[in-house]
């Protein structure tokens, strides 16, 4: 966001009309986009927890492929974004670090739903991710951040990833706000459906 926009979106107020309010995790391995998901498609101004990275990470935080990052999300980044007039949801990207993983059972407290964000050079990194949030039965989808460069098939990613056929997989840009708007939008439907099948069959 330039300038103008972050100071647009520091003044935007919740919606008198909102009246449904969902609480969502954004998840993924060190560097894959989670802070600046939130960031692009937030209204209001994300809270953000992010320190300079320091030598002391060294040996710690894999930098790989992200080497060029120079702080790192140390809590988590809160955001809000109004998809209409009533529903809002609230935005919570947990840090990506193996030392601050304890941070995510917390954050999953009262959340409906998650997105799993994947850099497909470091498709190992979206492991732990999907494993915790199968563990706590938590419905999520998939989303696969660009960062230039050949992509894989989707399919051969759901096959990397052991996805199974009803977990929602999709491409966004982290940096473009109606990409990532697109991206939640997916989760919703997800949510939708799982809770319209779960209905039916009671």
């Amino acid at each position: 966001m330039d300038l103008k926009s972050s100071d647009q979106a520091a003044r935007t107020p919740l919606r008198s009309t909102a009246s449904d309010g969902l609480k969502i995790v954004i998840v993924g391995g060190f560097g894959v986009g989670k802070t600046t998901l939130v960031r692009s498609v937030s209204e209001i101004r994300p809270l953000s927890t992010e320190e300079t990275m320091t030598r002391a990470g060294v040996g710690i935080d894999d930098a790989g492929d992200v080497q060029d990052k120079t702080t790192t999300t140390v809590a988590f980044d809160f955001g809000r974004i109004s998809l209409n007039n009533e529903m809002v949801l609230y935005l919570f990207g947990a840090p990506g670090q193996q030392r601050f993983w304890f941070l995510w059972d917390r954050l999953f407290s009262g959340t409906l739903g998650a997105v799993v964000l994947v850099d497909t050079r470091r498709v190992e990194d979206s492991w732990y991710a999907i494993d915790r949030l199968e563990h706590h039965g938590m419905p999520f989808i998939v989303a696969r951040n660009h960062f230039g460069g050949p992509m894989p098939e989707l399919e051969d990613l759901r096959k990397a990833l052991d996805l199974s056929d009803d977990v929602p997989l999709i491409d966004c840009d982290a940096r473009e706000r109606e990409s990532g708007k697109a991206v939640l939008i997916t989760l919703v439907n997800h949510l939708y459906r799982l809770s319209t099948a779960l209905e039916g069959a009671h």
